[in-house]
């Protein structure tokens, strides 16, 4: 008779292949590795990841600058979070006691910006609230493209910008993530929509369905003599008061996105600049919202707005995708394929 063994075999932990980050930098400092497989909370879920995407806020957080960012998520000296990834598409694996709304075979899309990130992973867990059920019409690469920035588009037009049907509104840096789907989520309001981009994207944005498109290699948009409703900045790199003349007595000016120095400006003088001249000046705070999910859900499945996608990358080519972005030659979205 064989002797049993004294000491039981432990049980074989499950991995996974993740691009981890251990140091801000360069691309250079992420790295595919294998690490252990997450195991979901009672609230959360186990979701296998399809795809992911890579927008600006996953270059500022790999960057760690401006180093306000490094407040906000954590890690003065290093990353608080080892693998980055927010967008996430993919089907659920398994489920928390807890949660009722899903099941595992769901397949799902959703945003794990205040939730830990780690969609640049086989597998990740997140909280049941921070996604939906992922849009019929589009695979998980198209679908992976939409939170973050349909989120911020949604968001700074309906909420902040509290744009009407009817009313004039310009997308500064229309060719980007927030302003491919800032244009077409503004004609779903009822708005006659133009988009300022350079010379070789003005025919991908009137693909997307503005009204007009501005050249701004060819046409400064700020002295057209055009006045709007709602100005869309995505892409700030001049100055707030640079717009202001092209606003309506009472249009209201949203910086999305752009560089550190016109953020500050919009944050710290837009209250007084919205005082003195009785134009708004803000910036816009995204959040996820589980309904606001659903509203882009829908408008997915109702053909009011689809992801316009640049190119695919390979988990493992997530350094690569990233370089891409910092070149700043991307139309729309750049999707991580992961499965």
């Amino acid at each position: 008779m064989q002797a049993m063994s004294p000491h039981p075999a432990a049980p074989e932990v499950a991995t996974m292949n993740a691009i981890v980050q251990t140091a801000y930098g360069s691309p250079d400092v992420l790295q595919l590795k294998g690490i252990e497989r997450p195991v979901p909370q009672a609230y959360e879920v186990l979701i296998k990841v399809k795809a992911s995407s890579v927008h600006a806020g996953v270059w500022h957080l790999m960057r760690g600058t401006p180093f306000l960012i490094r407040l906000v998520f954590g890690g003065w000296l290093k990353p608080k979070m080892p693998i980055l990834g927010n967008d996430v598409a993919g089907r659920i694996e398994a489920v928390g006691q807890d949660v009722t709304e899903f099941q595992p075979g769901d397949e799902v899309f959703g945003d794990l910006s205040e939730c830990g990130f780690g969609a640049f992973a086989e597998y990740v867990c997140a909280p049941a609230t921070a996604l939906v059920l992922k849009p019929q019409p589009l695979t998980f690469a198209a679908a992976a493209t939409v939170p973050t920035s349909a989120l911020a588009a949604l968001q700074a037009l309906r909420d902040v910008g509290q744009l009407q049907s009817g009313q004039q509104v310009l997308i500064n840096g229309a060719a980007g993530g927030v302003g491919s789907f800032a244009i077409q989520i503004a004609k779903a309001l009822g708005a006659e929509v133009t988009g300022v981009c350079r010379t070789d994207k003005v025919a991908m944005v009137r693909s997307l369905g503005a009204d007009q498109v501005i050249d701004y290699t060819q046409t400064d948009a700020t002295q057209m003599g055009q006045r709007y409703d709602l100005i869309i900045d995505a892409a700030a790199y001049r100055s707030v008061f640079d717009w202001l003349p092209t606003l309506t007595p009472r249009g209201t000016y949203v910086l999305v996105g752009g560089a550190t120095p016109r953020f500050f400006q919009a944050m710290l003088l837009g209250p007084m600049i919205t005082q003195i001249t009785g134009k708004p000046v803000k910036c816009l705070t995204a959040a996820v919202q589980q309904n606001d999910l659903r509203v882009l859900k829908d408008l997915v499945e109702t053909g009011k707005i689809v992801p316009y996608v640049d190119r695919a990358y390979s988990l493992a080519e997530v350094p690569t995708a990233i370089r891409y972005l910092e070149e700043r030659q991307v139309q729309g979205k750049v999707a991580i394929q992961i499965d």
